[in-house]
């Protein structure tokens, strides 16, 4: 009689890669509010970020390990994995460079204005390039701002000294020991906002991040400037860019995450010429995604034995 699998609840449809990763244990689909049949359940794998709140860790008692198949936990409630003494797994440092090449991309695509160039090229209409109406703008020498400087900030300045682009931070802490190399500049956020040609969002969204960023913010920029969202949506306040972009307050938006997400089909944002809206993309590469894959796998494998994940969110469970 072969042994029973350890039961791990998961939510989406995750790829047959990481399946294959995790066949040491049987996935049972994801209850929001799960049923007594569940009782049983040692694991929580978080593939599209659902809620994880205390009422859901309280209807699974034997749950020993929460493991999230990306870098944020936003949709995981900490505290409350703390105080019941769940290590929270997460995947940092593997997605850094995908995400940080896409915000560069996003950039250029805003800067050059490739979605209309596309379009115009692809339109039956068309029938001479007037290159005169598709002029972009300069980013090689354009001052970028960058709004938290963690992992994926840090990346998103080292491309940018390839465009010889001086940057400006904002962070928790500064960092000087990346300050000459990268041609990084400490700033406050108001001079953040008003001297950056393009500003990035590359903070964690917590309380004291979401609706970071409202009109009165996007007022104080550049009317040239351009912002680019690759962290979280809800740190901008959505309304606010389309007010922003339609009065030029900021001369474009490009956008991999947005609040809500997808946004509406008849969202004004999806109407735009000034608005790029990607579908949260950033570490949506072959490579990446196997990298997270094995890590997330890991991180769950190492919770059941009741060792210290590789990589935890609430480290404090595991000083080291």
């Amino acid at each position: 009689m072969s042994e029973k699998r350890p039961r791990v609840m998961i939510d989406g449809s995750p790829p047959e890669s990481l399946r294959k990763l995790l066949q040491p244990v049987e996935l049972v689909p994801w209850q929001q509010r799960p049923s007594a049949e569940l009782h049983d359940v040692v694991a929580i794998f978080t593939y599209q970020h659902p809620p994880v709140d205390a009422e859901l860790m309280d209807a699974l008692p034997n749950c020993k390990v929460i493991s999230n198949h990306g870098v944020g936990v936003d949709h995981i409630d900490l505290a409350a994995a703390t105080a019941r003494n769940l290590p929270v797994g997460h995947t940092p440092d593997v997605l850094s460079g995908a995400v940080a090449d896409l915000a560069i991309g996003l950039m250029l695509a805003a800067a050059r204005r490739l979605p209309e160039s596309v379009q115009l090229a692809a339109a039956p209409d068309t029938l001479v390039f007037d290159q005169s109406k598709m002029n972009g703008w300069d980013m090689y020498g354009a001052t970028l701002g960058v709004l938290g400087l963690g992992r994926i900030g840090e990346q998103i300045a080292r491309r940018a000294v390839g465009f010889q682009m001086p940057t400006l931070y904002r962070n928790r802490n500064q960092r000087p020991e990346l300050e000459a190399s990268l041609e990084l500049t400490y700033v406050s956020f108001d001079q953040l906002l008003a001297e950056s040609d393009f500003l990035v969002i590359a903070t964690p969204l917590n309380e004291e991040t979401r609706k970071m960023i409202s009109l009165e913010q996007l007022r104080a920029m550049k009317p040239s400037a351009v912002l680019v969202n690759i962290a979280r949506g809800d740190i901008v306040d959505t309304d606010a860019i389309v007010t922003a972009l339609e009065e030029g307050a900021i001369r474009a938006a490009a956008l991999d995450v947005t609040e809500p997400e997808p946004l509406p089909r008849d969202h004004p944002l999806l109407q735009l010429p000034n608005a790029i809206v990607t579908s949260h993309i950033g570490s949506a590469t072959q490579q990446t995604r196997q990298k997270m894959a094995e890590l997330a796998s890991e991180n769950l494998m190492l919770g059941l034995e009741g060792l210290p994940l590789r990589r935890q969110a609430n480290r404090e469970l595991f000083p080291e």
